[in-house]
């Protein structure tokens, strides 16, 4: 099998001589020569489209070198017993793999990047030739080459080379510096308003740059933002986002719709799905006939044993996943979890060299990386970054051409620019306003009724990115048809990934609060988001829920979701622990209703599911159960508080939650004793004062008491809210 870290020798992209080199310790004599000469020879037909000229001087220097290298060998293979050389000329040998070694290194980093990338470079990497021409000069001037036994003709070609280096000046070619003063002067001029003439366009990007069609436009694209997104080297963001933006919409103004795949469903482009991912454990599809892959221990996090998808240092240096050590840090330990040593403080720092390797190694192995929260939460910070009055022209002016298609293009170019809508939509409010103010959305709402899957599911996950915006929530509600076509898509989808962001979509919309009423009323709306929630994969189910816990804050919404079931596919959902946290805080809402609240008390299998969260769930999970019981308490009469004070493991967990809990736990801890303490059931009143917890924070919560007393209780729910992009 390949190793994990083979990606990296092709995948690098960082600065070319950045970082410290070594040469091989254990190297000596005949194998030093020996893996000098296989590297020379290696390096000398290294391929170099870019940088010509500096290139092909380091590679004729090279070979003259490999010369050198290979005169050794024969040399020393001649001898029975090959003479030892001086520890000087060992030392200067030792010195000249890594002069080859980063010359190999700029060499492949100039033939595997893109074009604008070495163009928006041009200056740093010339002077990084530079660089290593005046290190060869220093090098051929201290080596002992009376030592090395050499022929005229050999010291004679380095004498010269060594004269040469020495002259050497820094060269930056002047036709690259054209066209990288050509890229600037576009971008001044967007950000002026004005867009470049398309003729200039075509001469610098297709002749001058060589990117001659759709593909090649795609893949400078993809390598700029793969940059942006890694930040391994140092870069004007802005400029960066701009020439993005800009060669954006260079592809579409130039090419239109050519050579664009559409057939596929987005999900199925090279990717693994979700249900496959899910299945990861330490290894990767363990028994699949083609595919087998075991994931690199340092990519796995210390405490859950899975891959990280957001590893972050803690104050002992040592590396964790950013879910798992906060779970570990609020159930209250101070320690750290692999060395034992007290933690100085609670902060977390990102491990950005880290994230980059599992990045590049998911991406090579294509497995999808990145919790939506965490990447989602970077992708729109870089975006910010990138920010600029150019980037935001040429954007719009690329939108302009999407909607337009969108409008009166055939149905396969009409699904290419949904999709492309979809991807310009992902990041940046920008890009999302300028998408809807463009008039998108009416367009895109057409596409929802397609019976092409592709269509379909990109239209609805263009316009559940664009409703992420918040002015934009109006906009899609208020267009005639759209929220009926978005339920339409969540109950008769074409596609998974289809229903699921349907559903995504009604939970960024009940974001609104004056929007819950209209999509509970919706018809089908409340019953799809149940079904999905009983029914879906994982990410389904968080949807739905999430959608369903913005909807139950709605005091008018109990009643459908109680008669549609979205109430029983709740109280099921508290089984399973990836949506029981959002389940128990919907439900504590929705049992303000003293039906409700009646209804989910007469089942033993509700009041079991929340207390036990109240045992094993997450601060936040054991927070909105302890709620979520005294709701049912409280409004569900005397009955159903018999039922809840029965459960012989309730007091000792209402009085762990009262001594560790959030504040909030902490509070509606206090508020369930008592209701259980005033319960006048013989099982109850046997139970007496062990209902009571510390007078300490009976005295805390004596104005939440005053509100008990006199009927006027409120919910709070803690609950952290992230709109997933797509």
């Amino acid at each position: 099998m390949t190793s994990p870290f083979a990606f990296l020798s092709v995948r690098r992209r960082r600065s070319p001589l950045s970082g410290m080199f070594f040469a091989p310790g254990d190297l000596a004599g005949f194998a030093l020569i020996h893996a000098l000469a296989a590297l020379s020879a290696d390096v000398a037909r290294c391929p170099s489209r870019f940088q010509r000229c500096n290139a092909r001087s380091l590679v004729r220097r090279l070979r003259i070198l490999s010369s050198l290298f290979e005169f050794l060998e024969e040399s020393f293979a001649s001898f029975p017993l090959p003479p030892p050389f001086p520890s000087s000329a060992v030392l200067c040998l030792k010195e000249l793999y890594i002069f080859v070694y980063r010359s190999k290194i700029l060499l492949e980093y100039c033939s595997q990047s893109s074009r604008l990338w070495l163009l928006l470079k041009n200056p740093q990497i010339s002077g990084s030739f530079h660089d290593l021409a005046r290190e060869l000069a220093t090098l051929l001037d201290v080596i002992p080459l009376d030592d090395l036994l050499l022929t005229v003709d050999i010291r004679e070609h380095l004498e010269l080379l060594r004269r040469q280096c020495t002259r050497s000046e820094l060269f930056v070619d002047p036709y690259d510096e054209d066209l990288r003063r050509k890229i600037h002067s576009f971008l001044g001029r967007l950000e002026t308003g004005v867009l470049p003439d398309p003729a200039e366009l075509r001469s610098t990007f297709v002749d001058g740059l060589g990117i001659q069609d759709a593909r090649a436009f795609r893949t400078e694209i993809e390598f700029l933002e793969e940059q942006v997104f890694n930040q391994d080297e140092d870069m004007d963001l802005p400029v960066v986002g701009g020439v993005i933006a800009l060669t954006r919409y260079c592809r579409f103004l130039l090419f239109g719709f050519q050579d664009m795949e559409f057939g596929r469903p987005f999900g199925d482009q090279g990717r693994i799905s979700r249900r496959r991912l899910s299945s990861l454990g330490s290894s990767v599809g363990q028994g699949s006939a083609d595919f087998s892959l075991t994931i690199p221990k340092d990519f796995c996090c210390p405490i859950s044993l899975d891959l990280m998808n957001d590893p972050v240092v803690v104050s002992t240096g040592q590396t964790y996943d950013r879910a798992s050590i906060t779970q570990w840090i609020e159930e209250g330990h101070r320690t750290c979890p692999n060395s034992g040593q007290t933690l100085a403080n609670n902060r977390l720092m990102l491990n950005r060299a880290l994230r980059n390797l599992i990045s590049q190694w998911c991406a090579a192995y294509g497995i999808p990386h990145g919790t939506p929260e965490a990447t989602g939460a970077l992708a729109e910070s870089t975006v910010a970054a990138c920010s600029s009055k150019a980037a935001i022209e040429a954007n719009r002016a690329t939108t302009r051409i999407l909607v337009q298609q969108l409008s009166a293009g055939t149905q396969e170019w009409k699904t290419i620019a949904a999709r492309e809508l979809r991807l310009l939509a992902k990041t940046g409010k920008e890009n999302r306003s300028l998408i809807a103010e463009a008039g998108a959305i009416p367009l895109l709402c057409r596409l929802l009724h397609s019976t092409n899957p592709v269509a379909q599911e990109n239209a609805v996950t263009a316009i559940l990115n664009i409703s992420i915006h918040d002015s934009n929530k109006r906009w899609i509600m208020e267009e005639e048809g759209c929220l009926k076509l978005i339920v339409y898509v969540l109950i008769h989808g074409l596609t998974t990934e289809a229903r699921e962001n349907a559903a995504a979509t009604l939970f960024s919309l009940s974001a609104v609060h004056e929007f819950k009423k209209m999509i509970v009323d919706e018809q089908g709306a409340v019953m799809a988001l149940a079904n999905l929630l009983m029914q879906g994969s994982q990410r389904g189910k968080k949807d739905a829920v999430m959608a369903l816990f913005n909807l139950s804050t709605h005091l008018g919404s109990w009643s459908p979701m109680l008669d549609m079931g979205a109430v029983s596919a709740l109280v099921g959902a508290l089984r399973d622990e990836s949506v029981a946290e959002e389940a128990a805080g919907a439900l504590a809402f929705l049992m303000r209703q003293p039906i409700v609240a009646q209804t989910i008390g007469g089942e033993d299998t509700a009041i079991t599911s929340l207390v036990g969260i109240m045992r094993r769930g997450t601060p936040k999970g054991k927070e909105n159960a302890v709620a979520a019981l005294q709701e049912m308490c409280q409004s569900g009469g005397l009955a159903v508080t018999h039922k809840v004070a029965r459960m012989q493991v309730l007091r000792g967990l209402i009085r762990t939650i009262s001594l560790t809990g959030t504040k909030r736990a902490r509070r509606k801890a206090a508020l369930l004793s008592r209701l259980c303490q005033r319960c006048e059931a013989p099982t109850a009143m046997a139970f007496g004062n062990d209902w009571l917890v510390d007078r300490t924070l009976s005295r805390t919560n004596s104005v939440r008491g005053s509100s008990f007393r006199s009927g006027n209780l409120s919910v709070s729910v803690s609950m952290t809210i992230q709109v997933p992009v797509l």
